[in-house]
């Protein structure tokens, strides 16, 4: 099973998610969520939980300002050590709120001690660290989750 964390009326409260009945979580993207994911209990919890069970834990676009509090059972976060790709700075300039946004994400996921491999500016780029999956912008949402799925396929084999 997987589970796309996303707030959309209807979809049920992240508070009420039982981790435990899915194999991956996807924090999608979009610059709200640079405000809602960061400090989120459930938003942490549900990652933790997939991730400290063998799942997946994906993020794409703004998606990833999800990690950049999520710390797992031991303190240490998620992306430490970790090759991410995320929403750049670049992107942010270009779009014009890089001085809106609360936090530049492609720092703040480096100062947590993730590794950011940043793309073309626009274009697909997907990074997969073990079974933490990333994209760096909305043009790299399918290509993510293909990876995903191969990553499950592969937790399976």
């Amino acid at each position: 099973a997987f589970l796309a964390a996303i707030e959309e009326p209807g979809t049920g409260r992240l508070a009420d998610v039982d981790a435990s009945r899915y194999d991956a979580v996807l924090y999608a993207g979009g610059h709200g969520t640079m405000w809602d994911f960061p400090d989120d209990p459930d938003v942490i919890r549900v990652g933790r939980e997939v991730y400290e069970r063998g799942g997946v834990v994906a993020a794409v676009c703004h998606g990833p300002s999800a990690l950049v509090n999520l710390t797992l059972s031991d303190g240490s976060y998620l992306v430490a050590g970790k090759r991410v790709a995320a929403f750049t700075n670049e992107e942010e300039r270009l779009r014009g709120v890089a001085d809106v946004v609360p936090f530049l994400l492609a720092d703040k996921l480096v100062e947590r001690g993730a590794e950011h491999e940043p793309g073309a500016t626009w274009q697909a780029r997907v990074v997969v660290d073990g079974r933490l999956a990333t994209g760096q912008n909305p043009a790299s949402a399918a290509p993510l989750a293909e990876r995903v799925l191969d990553v499950l396929a592969e937790r399976r084999d």
